[in-house]
């Protein structure tokens, strides 16, 4: 059984960030000396949470993909090493890389040709449903954590 149009449609919604502000959004218009610095308490960076969003996405991605990939060492390879980006150029295309494979993921969402619910063929029984949601979930933790971070540096204006 294929996912009826209103689930690949609400699918789509949740990857956008539906519910809260949209997930592309809450990354934008972030100054570059902000991006680099953690609010009081709070444990982690902007580009510490981009980073960790853009790795994690193209994993999960991946993973359904290609019968051969291999997810990098937990928990470490989902984390960058500095929290600062080492670039303005570098910020850029962290940010352009994880749009890019959301952009993906919608596309497989909304093709119907792709059967969410049947197994993806290499997989034991994982669904493009469940990645998905995967990704939805993650996506959507983090992002608060975006939004708090940026409340606590002022540089949150919505």
């Amino acid at each position: 059984m294929n996912a009826p149009e209103e689930i690949r449609e609400q699918l789509l919604r949740s990857l956008r960030g539906a519910a809260h502000p949209e997930v592309v959004t809450a990354l934008e218009e972030i100054p570059s000396s902000d991006r680099g610095r953690r609010g009081p308490g709070l444990p982690h960076t902007l580009w510490q949470l981009l980073e960790h969003l853009r790795i994690t996405q193209k994993d999960i991605l991946d993973f359904g993909r290609e019968p051969d990939y291999e997810s990098p060492e937990f928990p470490k390879g989902y984390w960058p090493e500095s929290e600062s980006p080492p670039s303005d150029a570098s910020w850029n295309e962290s940010l352009r890389a994880f749009r890019r494979d959301l952009n993906t993921l919608e596309k497989i969402v909304a093709d119907p040709e792709v059967d969410l619910t049947a197994p993806i063929a290499h997989l034991d029984g994982v669904t493009w449903f469940r990645e998905v949601m995967l990704v939805v979930t993650h996506n959507a933790y983090h992002l608060g954590q975006v939004v708090q971070v940026r409340r606590a540096l002022g540089c949150w204006e919505r």
